[in-house]
């Protein structure tokens, strides 16, 4: 019974570690003060959320909202959604090639290989920053989206590569080998047989691609050059020195309420599938 309790306590102390910082977040989203405080509470506001569309005369009315530059956020966060465009796609490719490799080949390099593709992984994301704005700049690149692009995907790949690698583990090898003693062509057994059956893997891999890719900072800070980022320009605004603006705590919760709501509805699906 000691241990039992023992257990239990260590899990609601996990929970309330992970999620009370969300909760508190979320409350301040609609206090009326900045920064954001639970103990000053100056008044239920839905202010920092309406920051993104109210009109110009009331944003120069409040005086925080006023110092904010909302055209560059809204601007910087379509800078990763164009980053996330190109990134996923060819995460997508690269740990589908990868995986492919890993899974149906068969040799002594086969460990070696495992560990170069996967290391990017490992790597701090200020060094996969800094060595792609060093290597670009030395073919006459200079550091922008185009340098975050390629320093993202060099370890956003490795995700899809995990997940596809997993799915196809599980594939039986005997179908492609039936396809091809009939007569099917490498490609053929690829695209009737080996994609349709990688194709729940694939969207999962996507989603967790675009998510990393939006959500990276350290290696994205370091490759921009003098270009901006949903993630970098948060980032910038949160060490304002009289404190972060109550619309990071908002961004935060709608973040927050979509990825519950997908989640959801993902667990929907899989058990009406299930049925």
């Amino acid at each position: 019974m000691t241990s039992e309790r023992i257990l239990n306590g260590y899990m609601w102390a996990f929970i309330a570690f992970m999620f009370a910082p969300l909760i508190l977040m979320i409350v301040t989203s609609f206090n009326d003060v900045s920064p954001p405080s639970v103990t000053d509470w100056r008044g239920f506001t839905g202010k920092w959320y309406a920051f993104f569309w109210m009109s110009e005369a009331d944003i120069r009315a409040d005086p925080v909202l006023r110092a904010l530059d909302r055209d560059r956020f809204v601007a910087c966060f379509g800078n990763s959604l164009q980053v996330a465009a190109i990134v996923v796609p060819l995460s997508l490719l690269l740990g589908l090639s990868g995986a492919v490799l890993l899974t149906r080949w068969r040799g002594r390099a086969n460990g070696l290989l495992w560990w170069v593709l996967l290391s990017p992984m490992l790597a701090p994301g200020i060094i996969l920053g800094l060595s792609a704005l060093v290597f670009w700049g030395r073919l006459g690149v200079g550091a922008g989206l185009f340098t975050v692009m390629m320093a993202q995907v060099t370890f956003v790949a490795g995700y899809p590569l995990l997940i596809l690698m997993a799915r196809l583990q599980r594939q039986p090898i005997e179908l492609e080998e039936a396809a091809l003693d009939l007569g099917a062509s490498p490609f053929h057994v690829f695209r009737r047989i080996t994609l349709p059956f990688l194709l729940p893997a694939l969207a999962s891999a996507a989603v967790i691609a675009l998510l990393s890719s939006i959500e990276n900072y350290n290696t994205t800070m370091f490759a921009k050059g003098g270009a901006c980022t949903f993630a970098t320009e948060i980032g910038a605004m949160s060490r304002n020195p009289n404190g972060h603006p109550p619309v990071i705590n908002a961004v935060g919760t709608v973040i927050i309420l979509i990825t519950v709501v997908a989640a959801l509805a993902h667990a929907a699906v899989s058990r009406r599938e299930m049925r």
